[in-house]
């Protein structure tokens, strides 16, 4: 069985990025652990490096998750990826779920879908243009479009030409597999990370989210993404 990297994007996630590492390395199938540190100004840097990830990359200024993403993918060779956040804490052992059928062949991509948080969020813009994004163009309904939780196997970036910038991450990503027929399950599973709130800082969030999922739907419905879309 092929060993499977985990990129962990992370900015600002001191106090809890150790815990995403250790809980990660206990993934059955995992070879290695990434950590991204994407530009952060606390210790996550220091404390990942210390909590024993096989890598960190240093970004030194903030890029955005698709920059940190591809940054972690290009110091690995690993045929599969597991993406996680970096504030999943001890929670992100129960990512097994989603890396176990990618592994097994049993899926391309695999995405999670974490339990309802019972906290208030945003207003759902962002989400329900990523859905309505995803359906218009593949037909393909999602419970958790935006969710960041996946495995994959690593041919469908290559053959995308990359990650989409910024937070378009996730709904392009989804769009280019199933448009190049790749098979993408969606799996419930008992992962929790904090939430954004409903202050400015995460209204501020969002709207920079809905943004960047809007680009990333742009430059597929103008036919500009340099990916192949054929399998």
């Amino acid at each position: 069985m092929s060993k499977a990297a985990v990129l962990i994007p992370a900015y600002n996630e001191a106090g809890r990025i150790a815990d995403t590492i250790g809980a990660a390395r206990q993934i059955p199938g995992v070879g290695e652990v990434i950590v991204i540190d994407d530009g952060s100004t606390d210790r996550t840097f220091d404390e990942a490096y210390t909590a024993g990830a096989d890598r960190v990359v240093q970004m030194f200024k903030n890029s955005g998750k698709g920059a940190a993403l591809h940054a972690g993918m290009t110091v690995t060779s690993a045929d599969v990826l597991l993406l996680l956040d970096g504030d999943l804490g001890a929670s992100a052992s129960a990512a097994a779920s989603l890396l176990g059928p990618v592994l097994a062949d049993e899926a391309d991509m695999t995405i999670g879908v974490l339990p309802a948080s019972g906290r208030p969020g945003g207003l759902g813009f962002a989400v329900g243009l990523a859905r309505w994004g995803i359906k218009r163009f593949t037909g393909r309904s999602m419970m958790a479009p935006l969710s960041g939780q996946r495995a994959l196997k690593r041919e469908i970036i290559d053959r995308m030409g990359g990650f989409d910038p910024g937070f378009g991450v996730e709904t392009g990503l989804t769009i280019d597999a199933l448009r190049m027929g790749y098979r993408v399950e969606e799996i419930p599973v008992d992962l929790s990370h904090r939430a954004t709130g409903r202050d400015l800082g995460g209204f501020l969030h969002r709207g920079r989210q809905f943004i960047d999922i809007a680009r990333a739907l742009a430059v597929r419905g103008f036919g500009l993404r340099k990916g192949s879309n054929e399998r």
